[in-house]
This record gives structure tokens, C-alpha cells and sequence, in this order.
């Protein structure tokens, strides 16, 4: 998903890989498939899953490193890969843990977070993935999991899109929902994020991570309309086009979808809530110039 890190968190995380699979009694002989910073290591280990997360020693813990096991409280009607065992250990100066999963059947719907191009999912995926997204919102937001923090939605909503956040709609949401964390199954992978965010805040990401395809765009705008179209599903649109221009410095495919290629034809993506006026806030290109 990532490119592999610098030499030495390569080498450290191959070792780790390797302690974890003889751990389970498996050997990895997968693709390799890195995590941002080479902080997540993952591949196939036989007929499973084998994913490796990294820490300094003494910082493990945290919504991030136990998203994946708490997310086994949420229903089982979310299709996602089960999650059979887990390993920590401590080696020098970082943390571990191993998890072994249940090997998805079927492939990642884009090597990357962003479309390239359509897909070509059938309209039967979107409405598994529809169903998944509402059985989600409907449980109860987690006091103890964050996806979205309310201060920094009213912080950098207004900073980078120049609208106003609305009042919140709070939801339970996988937390990261692009294409390279769902297969064509459709399987939802990789719940380390998971917790409240705003309504709609995974099917807007769905929507923004194609805007590099305005066709495709428009089609998933169409799909998604049964979540997007309801008005408390603003905010969670605003705070994925926020993220995404406030990251476009940092990370490359969030600078392609900040660009001029990001614009996407259609319906607002608001409606039927009012749709969103432009303010006298210099904005971007790309989802920028579209948000005015």
C-alpha cells in the first residue's frame, strides 16, 4: 500500500515478521504489504493473514494499537476477515504485536487508497457495502474510540474548506475506508481507526478517494446517495475534503486528489440539504475550487 521504509525499519520488521509466523507455526510467503512509516507489516502466512504493528517500547496501547481486537465487539453482519489470535512482545526499544486473520477470498479493490480507474463493481457490492455502512451507524458511537475528533473537525473544517461545521451527527464508522482496505467481496480489512465519527464520514471517504475518475465519481456519488443525501451527512463530507487538503504536502495521492484532476461532475453532494456556498476564503484547486 505504502513503499517500504528505509533500510533499517525494513530489516526490523522483516525479523519481526519472520518471529511471529514461526510464533504461529507458519511461514510468511506473501506479497509484502507496508503500512505509513513502515509502522504495519502484512502479508499472507499460509492459508491466513499475518499483519505486524510496531511501536516504541512503552507507547504501545492506545485506540490505535487495540482497534483491530475490540473491533470483534462490533456486529458480525460487517463483513470483515475474523481475527483468530493474537502475539505481543518487546524486543530493544520496540513493541509488537502479530495478529492472524481469516484470508480474504478475494482481492483489495485498488493497490492504492485512490481509484485510477473504475473498478468495475457491480451494483450488488454497493449494496452490501451500503448494508455494512448503516448496520455501523446504527451502533451506539464508543465513549472510548475516537475516528474523528469534534475539535479538530471545527478547527480545520473551516481552516482548509472555508465552510462552517454543522451540528454533528455522531456514528460509529470503520474510520478509514478507502480502496486499498476493501476487497471486492466486499470484505472491509485494517480496523485499527475504527470508532465515532461524523455520519456519513466513511461513505464520503468512498466518495472523495474517486474523484481521479470523474465518471466513476459521479456513479459512486449515485450509489452512496441512500447516506449522502441525508443533510447530517454534510460534516462527514467536509471533514474528508478537509483532511485531504490539509495532508496534500505530506502525502502523495492526497496531492493528486487536491489537484485539478479532483473535480467531479454531478449532483451536490449536499443535496438535499442546502448546498455549500462559496466564502470569500482563497481555496485550492481541485476539491478546493469544488467545495466553492
Amino acid at each position: 500500500m505504502f513503499e517500504a521504509p528505509a533500510p533499517a525499519p525494513v530489516d526490523r520488521m522483516l525479523a519481526a515478521q519472520q518471529h511471529a509466523a514461526y510464533q504461529f507455526g507458519l511461514r510468511a510467503t506473501g506479497r509484502r504489504v507496508w503500512g505509513y512509516r513502515g509502522r504495519t507489516l502484512s502479508g499472507a502466512a499460509g492459508s491466513h493473514w499475518l499483519r505486524v504493528v510496531c511501536a516504541e517500547a512503552g507507547t504501545e496501547g492506545g485506540t490505535l494499537w487495540n482497534g483491530p481486537s475490540t473491533s470483534r465487539t462490533l456486529p458480525a453482519s460487517v463483513p470483515r476477515p475474523d481475527l483468530f489470535r493474537i502475539r505481543d512482545w518487546t524486543t530493544g526499544a520496540y513493541a509488537y504485536r502479530a495478529e492472524l486473520y481469516s484470508l480474504a477470498p478475494d482481492p483489495m479493490v485498488s493497490p492504492r487508497p485512490v481509484l485510477d480507474e473504475d473498478p468495475g463493481l457491480p451494483e450488488t457490492w454497493w449494496k452490501e457495502m451500503t448494508a455494512a455502512l448503516d448496520t455501523l451507524a446504527d451502533v451506539p458511537p464508543p465513549a472510548d474510540r475516537e475516528a474523528v475528533r469534534e475539535e479538530y473537525l471545527r478547527r480545520v473544517i473551516p481552516e482548509f474548506t472555508g465552510h462552517q461545521a454543522d451540528d454533528v451527527t455522531w456514528t460509529t464508522a470503520h474510520g478509514d475506508l478507502h480502496y486499498g482496505n476493501v476487497t471486492r467481496g466486499p470484505h472491509i480489512l485494517d480496523w485499527e481507526g475504527w470508532g465515532s465519527a461524523p455520519y456519513g464520514y466513511d461513505a464520503a471517504t468512498l466518495y472523495v478517494y474517486a474523484l481521479l475518475t470523474p465518471k466513476t465519481a459521479a456513479r459512486i456519488r449515485a450509489q452512496l446517495a441512500p447516506v449522502l443525501d441525508r443533510p447530517e451527512a454534510r460534516t462527514g463530507l467536509l471533514i474528508v475534503c478537509a483532511q485531504v487538503l490539509q495532508a496534500q504536502d505530506r502525502v502523495d495521492f492526497y496531492a493528486e486528489l487536491a489537484g485539478p484532476r479532483a473535480r467531479a461532475p454531478g449532483p451536490p453532494v449536499t443535496a438535499p440539504a442546502p448546498p455549500l456556498r462559496g466564502t470569500d476564503a482563497p481555496l485550492p484547486p481541485g476539491i478546493g475550487g469544488w467545495l466553492s
